[in-house]
């Protein structure tokens, strides 16, 4: 069994996460499907990525969570999502020490 070693500490992880949005849009023929996230409130946004109708409508139906969606079509940004995660995470606790 793991020992967290953020336990006991009062903090609320959700003022330590990254924004994350992403959306799905079909073109005007609802022929082609995009994707397009943005991380961190940037207002620019990602270039968009070409997905199948059926992604979408997974996505759009809560078939395949936010974060799974991000990894696929999004690996580096998550990436660097990940790493900026584990650093407060790594800060946090030489505070705690």
């Amino acid at each position: 069994m793991a020992i967290d070693p953020l336990a006991g500490l009062d903090i609320d992880v959700q003022h330590f996460d990254i924004p994350r949005i992403v959306s799905v849009y079909p073109d005007r023929a609802g022929v082609r499907w995009w994707t397009k996230a943005w991380f961190n409130n940037r207002e620019e946004g990602e270039p968009s990525v070409e997905i199948t109708r059926q992604a979408a409508f997974l996505f759009l139906h809560d078939r395949i969570d936010k974060d799974g969606w991000l990894e696929e079509h999004f690996p580096k940004q998550m990436e660097v999502y990940h790493r900026a995660i584990e650093q407060t995470r790594e800060q946090l606790i030489s505070m705690k020490n």
